[in-house]
């Protein structure tokens, strides 16, 4: 990771969750990472705790509401003028509401699609153009996917949301391949966790609680520090090491 110190990583969804975590563990390893989401206590928060801690790099919390272009866009100017570009992205911000494919509503289709497809495309493109600028040809462009973009599993509340999934995996995969053409040495990368003990399912069973903490009862889930560990070991790959999706579930999970 020392060829990162110093360098500026985008993290959306910093406000908790995965996000916060990778979020530490990047300024821990000495990164300067702008951290946003639609309400920036939280990263506030965290950040004074990571200068507390004494950790070499700095977490710079960013207000942005992913579902708007142009806050996206405004997002990036300001990363360009005041830290020069984006040399990581990491595409974390995700959103599942509980919308069945034979009877759920339209408005909670699209705003997942927003967030977790056309939020993750337009920060990927505007991270690449930021390297672009730059010349830089060593970044890494991650998103978070989910083992549902694997394999679909009996969830009807979930089934638009794991399309959703789907389509990062195929955005992922899409973007090496025109990165590769494009003759760059820029990474994308895919993390496919399964069950993270996160607010996730409280989300997406909003309505029954009980449901939403026995998910995180049944087995010993994975924790958001997990993710930020597979994150640090897809950027500690060495520059010619391409990997691709890294799959992690709980060692109890069936699906």
């Amino acid at each position: 990771m020392e060829r990162w110190r110093g360098r500026v990583a985008l993290v959306t969804g910093a406000s908790g969750g995965i996000g916060a975590a990778v979020s530490r563990a990047l300024v821990r390893h000495g990164l300067k990472v702008v951290g946003c989401a639609r309400d920036v206590g939280k990263i506030e928060k965290l950040a004074a705790e990571c200068q507390s801690a004494g950790f070499p790099g700095t977490l710079v919390p960013y207000k942005c509401d992913l579902s708007s272009e142009e806050e996206i866009l405004s997002m990036f100017s300001a990363i360009r003028t005041q830290h020069r570009g984006v040399d990581i992205c990491v595409n974390n911000a995700g959103l599942a509401r509980p919308e069945p494919l034979l009877t759920g509503g339209t408005e909670g289709w699209r705003a997942m699609l927003d967030l977790n497809v056309l939020a993750v495309s337009i920060c990927t493109r505007e991270a690449y153009r930021s390297m672009q600028e730059r010349n830089v040809d060593d970044g890494h462009i991650i998103n978070i996917s989910s083992m549902s973009s694997h394999q679909v599993v009996s969830q009807p509340l979930a089934n638009f949301y794991e399309a959703t999934k789907c389509a990062v995996m195929a955005l992922t995969e899409g973007l090496r391949q025109e990165l590769r053409e494009a003759k760059t040495h820029i990474r994308a990368t895919s993390i496919s966790p399964g069950l993270v003990e996160t607010g996730f399912a409280f989300k997406l069973y909003s309505d029954d609680p009980g449901k939403a903490a026995a998910t995180y009862e049944n087995i010993q889930c994975l924790k958001a520090e997990d993710l930020a560990t597979a994150v640090v070991y897809v950027l500690s790959a060495p520059p010619h090491v391409q990997i691709g999706d890294v799959q992690m579930r709980p060692t109890e999970q069936v699906s």
